[in-house]
């Protein structure tokens, strides 16, 4: 994985940053952008040392703004493949066992929403803002809606989506939309971070294996997998050291197997 002049692709100890670097034109999303944070994220999948991905923009104004609509071609650049750099990079982070963070730093519109969604767990600037404005262009956020619709109530969705008004990162805290909010972003994130980065890498990859298999289905296929699931997490050396260290009161040593 190597960087672009449009995403710089980071490691930070034990966590990979990726960082769209486009901020004159508010880190807009160009089709180069996601397609190299499509293979970041996928690349991650098979290094075992990786605890976490960050997912951000560059300066303090904006995390993304959504598509770069001075581009000629801002959604697609060939209307005969059924599947958009968008939508490649929706279904990559859905099936990535490395939990995703997302650093808003600014201004958060239409398909920015989609990159926030696609992510685990996410904090915000208290300066940040967060929209869905197609509707003013004559668009709709139509793949937004497949990571964002459960997220946050139905009514509110419908309004952001309907009238392409805004929120504030207070109000983004309180719909559950982002984990946390504070002045200084990296402070916050670096808490949520360290509550993260201590924990089991195990359990933490089969463990967002299990959350994102049993999303969607009824009670009764939930049940079924995940009762097989717990017998399979007791049986990885995570498990065996982390009870080990309880009954001993002392820090678990992680081999992440």
């Amino acid at each position: 994985m190597s960087d672009t002049p449009e995403l710089g692709i980071e490691r930070r100890g034990d966590v990979l940053w990726l960082v769209i670097q486009r901020e004159t034109r508010r880190n807009a999303m160009s089709h180069a952008v996601l397609a190299g944070m499509a293979q970041a994220i996928a690349g991650a999948q098979d290094d075992r040392s990786l605890r976490a991905i960050v997912v951000t923009g560059a300066g303090d104004k904006a995390f993304c703004a959504g598509a770069d609509l001075q581009s000629a071609q801002a959604f697609t650049t060939d209307y005969a493949e059924p599947i958009g750099h968008l939508a490649r990079l929706l279904r990559v982070a859905r099936a990535s066992h490395v939990p995703l963070v997302a650093r808003v730093n600014g201004a958060c519109m239409a398909g920015g929403m989609g990159l926030l969604s696609m992510c685990d767990l996410a904090v915000a600037a208290s300066h940040a803002s967060f929209g869905l404005p197609e509707v003013k262009v004559g668009v709709f956020p139509a793949q937004v809606l497949s990571v964002l619709q459960h997220l946050i109530p139905r009514r509110k969705l419908a309004e952001l989506c309907l009238t392409g008004a805004t929120l504030d990162a207070a109000q983004a805290l309180d719909f559950g939309l982002v984990n946390a909010v504070g002045d200084d972003v990296d402070a916050v994130l670096q808490a949520l971070l360290d509550h993260l980065l201590d924990k089991s890498p195990a359990a933490l990859r089969r463990g967002l294996y299990t959350m994102k298999a049993i999303e969607a289905l009824p009670f009764e296929s939930s049940i079924a997998f995940t009762e097989s699931q717990i017998a399979l997490f007791a049986l990885t050396e995570d498990a065996q050291e982390g009870q080990a260290a309880f009954r001993e009161k002392r820090a678990p040593r992680w081999t992440g197997r």
